[in-house]
């Protein structure tokens, strides 16, 4: 593939009218995987969500990773009865039980399996996207099976650190450097929000959210529930704010000016969990500001409703 060649170029681009995706969703870590997924399922008449893929996740939550995707996996079925939509459990994959042990071997799972399958149903000029909300090994492990699927995907990944910031200690990058230096560069369509100085000033306040989504229906009352509760536990002040970091790849995908980003190249994740950088390598798509009221103000009447 040539560098920034036309059609990684056209892959690049905001998506115009209704697209396909899948979601990739390490759904049982922290709050905000469950304000993502929701938004997606009740965000139809945009975005048609063709699989889900629970990830892997190891931190005080899980035992191992192969414990936090499990715990994922219930999660997402979890959302869907809350939903109503028992329709969507067909579509629900287990993913990785563990991290990639190096650059060149998958982990096999259903997920990596179903998205080096299904992406062959798409083309550079229809591409199938890629929403990645936790650390990237089923995205990854796809590409590794099948790299023919590098020109038919687009990935709209929540992982790693703003560019500006000293390190890339971010949990989704850090807990598989070997899959983000993949995904960074193999020469796919790669769309990055970065977590901290970027996607950190999502934030929302308990008020909020009592005030918008208390009462509505059984999906806003678990989340209100579960976000206070989570807040609690983590040793939140009276006055907590939580960042819901994942809503905002949603947020990209749906293009309604929620966001300013622009082309960068794209950086190299170390193993050191710092970037390195080659103003030669191929473009990424890099959001640099979320434009926070818009956003929330389409999240919270998406779900109320």
């Amino acid at each position: 593939m040539q560098q920034n060649d036309e059609s990684l170029l056209r892959r690049l681009n905001k998506p115009i009218g209704i697209v396909d995706a899948v979601i990739d969703t390490d759904t049982w870590n922290e709050v905000d995987d469950q304000y993502a997924l929701s938004f997606l399922i009740k965000s139809d008449a945009k975005i048609k969500l063709k699989a889900i893929y629970a990830a892997p996740f190891l931190n005080h939550k899980s035992s191992s990773p192969a414990d936090g995707m499990e715990k994922s996996y219930d999660e997402i079925l979890h959302i869907i009865s809350l939903l109503e939509r028992d329709d969507l459990k067909s579509i629900v994959r287990k993913g990785s039980k563990t991290f990639l042990v190096s650059e060149t071997e998958p982990v096999d799972s259903q997920a990596a399996r179903d998205l080096a399958q299904r992406a062959m149903n798409y083309s550079p000029d229809n591409p199938l996207y890629v929403i990645a909300i936790g650390a990237i090994t089923n995205i990854a492990s796809a590409l590794l099976i099948n790299p023919e699927i590098r020109d038919r995907i687009v990935i709209v990944w929540l992982g790693g650190h703003s560019h500006f910031w000293p390190d890339t200690k971010e949990f989704n990058m850090m807990q598989d450097v070997a899959a983000a230096r993949i995904i960074f560069s193999c020469g796919t369509a790669l769309v990055q929000l970065p977590c901290m100085g970027v996607v950190s000033a999502f934030t929302v306040s308990g008020l909020e959210l009592e005030y918008w989504l208390k009462g509505k229906n059984k999906l806003c009352d678990y989340l209100v529930q579960y976000t206070n509760e989570s807040a609690i536990k983590d040793g939140g002040l009276p006055n907590w704010t939580r960042v819901i970091w994942d809503v905002t790849t949603v947020g990209w995908l749906l293009n309604e000016n929620y966001m300013q980003d622009y082309l960068v190249p794209s950086p190299i994740p170390q193993y050191d969990h710092h970037y390195g950088f080659d103003p030669n390598r191929h473009f990424i798509r890099y959001v640099y500001h979320i434009e926070r009221d818009r956003l929330f103000k389409a999240l919270f009447e998406c779900l109320a409703k």
